[in-house]
């Protein structure tokens, strides 16, 4: 049988590096990494956490649950999911919940009654049922929202409370006091952590925070056409914060029908740099998020899991970064300065270690 140490002794590496490559390090050299896999398929070599899902009658593929499949952001996520997945020979099952969470429910059963080897999950809500998985010894690696404490599972973060404060900050520090929030369903914590932000914000500037210009709503195209609606009425708006890229088309829209031009007539940040974001003219300003990677540190953490199944459960958290941002008014009634020059507001950082919880 072809054992891990033929592989190193093929490659002409440590048995260490092959553990590596097979875990999607990517401080592997690419060269290396590939002279790796050519000797494992010579060869003809199965990794352990392959090997151990055929004796537990499980098999090379994972669940992967996402919320919305329209979604730029779950897009990039799900591709970091599976260069991952791919590298350590696995597949994914693609699951589509449109934030129902009777969508949601059905999945974990089929995930479950297909025997996969793992779930990774963005869950429509922290109670989501995904116990009996648990319970069944299956791993789940919670990404972008968490689900309850108690379950104790891995999770990957990014850091949208501090990222939504940044961005508040930055237009009030351009001279906005009237800010709206365009947000999604309330149950759902990157929803909720966003208007946090929001509030802190303006909490923090000493500006009194109107109720009435937060807007919950559903995290598509529908859901920001829906909450600007709502807004335009108050023409003393002069800034909104809009929680992802699929609800700033629908931001935008409503505007145009009303004749309101955003970079001029109004400012807007959104979470998420879509491509057309950098098409409008002027541009609009976006908060980077790292979709990408963090599909890659939950695939990471899930093989992880499958090698040290009784390790404790690690929550790892990555931050936003608001790059350069357009050139924009300043709020209707203050005067235009001289000149304009781009802010930079860096929440970037490297990637965090892992943490027990």
């Amino acid at each position: 049988m072809t054992t891990i140490r033929d592989v190193a002794r093929l490659a002409e590496v440590s048995t260490a590096t092959v553990s590596r490559v097979f875990a999607a390090d990517t401080n592997v050299r690419p060269q290396t990494a590939e002279r790796v896999r050519r000797a494992a398929i010579e060869l003809g070599y199965v990794p352990n956490s392959l090997a151990r899902g055929l004796r537990q009658q499980r098999s090379s593929a994972w669940a992967l649950i996402i919320a919305d499949i329209e979604n730029p952001f779950l897009t990039q996520v799900t591709r970091g999911v599976e260069d991952v997945a791919q590298s350590a020979g696995y597949s994914l099952l693609l699951c589509n919940t449109d934030e129902s969470p009777e969508k949601e429910n059905g999945y974990l059963s089929i995930a479950e009654q297909a025997r996969v080897s793992g779930v990774l999950i963005t869950p429509t809500s922290a109670d989501s049922r995904i116990d009996q998985l648990l319970a069944r010894g299956l791993p789940v690696i919670a990404m972008d929202r968490p689900l309850r404490r108690a379950l104790d599972v891995d999770t990957v973060l990014i850091d949208s409370r501090r990222a939504a404060r940044a961005a508040v900050e930055l237009m009030i520090g351009r001279g906005h006091q009237r800010i709206a929030c365009v947000t999604g369903p309330q149950r759902v914590f990157t929803a909720s952590e966003r208007v946090l932000g929001y509030r802190e914000a303006l909490e923090d500037a000493g500006i009194a925070v109107d109720e009435a210009l937060i807007h919950y709503a559903d995290f598509n195209q529908q859901g920001g056409q829906q909450a600007t609606r709502q807004l335009v009425g108050d023409r003393q708006v002069t800034a909104i914060l809009v929680a992802n890229s699929m609800m700033a088309v629908g931001v935008l829209q409503v505007l145009r029908e009303h004749g309101i031009a955003p970079g001029h007539d109004i400012e807007i940040i959104a979470f998420d740099d879509a491509p057309w974001t950098g098409l409008l003219t002027p541009a609009i300003s976006v908060i980077h998020q790292p979709a990408y990677e963090l599909g890659q540190v939950a695939a990471r953490l899930l093989l992880e899991r499958l090698e040290q199944p009784e390790r404790r459960a690690r929550t790892v958290m990555l931050n936003a970064t608001l790059p350069t941002t357009p050139e924009l008014p300043t709020p209707r009634g203050t005067p235009e300065p001289s000149t304009n020059t781009p802010t930079i507001l860096d929440l970037s950082m490297d990637l965090p270690d892992i943490s027990s919880r």
